[in-house]
């Protein structure tokens, strides 16, 4: 069976566009944008990528009402959002992550894009960090 956006999801197993959202951001410029990015994806489950110049986090969790057969429990009821989400163009079609310009699934991953980017990451924080020592006071 070919899918269309009208048995799509019929065809779809374990309902994935119900088991992350994603947020856009303000797309990160300076070393201190990076470095409070690098701490959202250091949590579980929290992504950041870019898509067609738009950076957006990415956050992993199954929607509460998903039921076991993937269809939703408060379909009637459900959001404005999910009303609004369309599955012309959906993971049936194209894995997220392979759309993506740039994607970072972890503090690893998106550290390397940092030291890259940024010649001087890593000889910087490495002098705030000493320079902060010696600013002690002495008893």
């Amino acid at each position: 069976m070919n899918p269309t956006p009208e048995n799509k999801c019929a065809s779809c197993k374990g309902a994935t566009c119900c088991t992350y959202i994603t947020q856009p951001i303000t797309t990160p410029r300076s070393k201190e944008d990076f470095s409070n990015l690098l701490w959202q994806v250091s949590h579980q489950g929290v992504h950041a990528f870019r898509d067609e110049g738009t950076w957006y986090l990415l956050f992993e969790g199954r929607c509460t009402h998903l039921q076991p057969d993937g269809r939703c429990g408060i379909y009637e009821t459900r959001p404005q959002a999910c009303r609004d989400h369309t599955n012309d163009y959906c993971e049936l079609d194209v894995p997220r992550e392979e759309g993506f310009d740039l994607h970072f699934q972890n503090y690893d991953e998106l550290l390397e894009y940092c030291t890259k980017k940024f010649k001087s990451w890593d000889k910087e924080k490495s002098g705030k960090e000493s320079g902060s020592e010696g600013k002690r006071k002495k008893r």
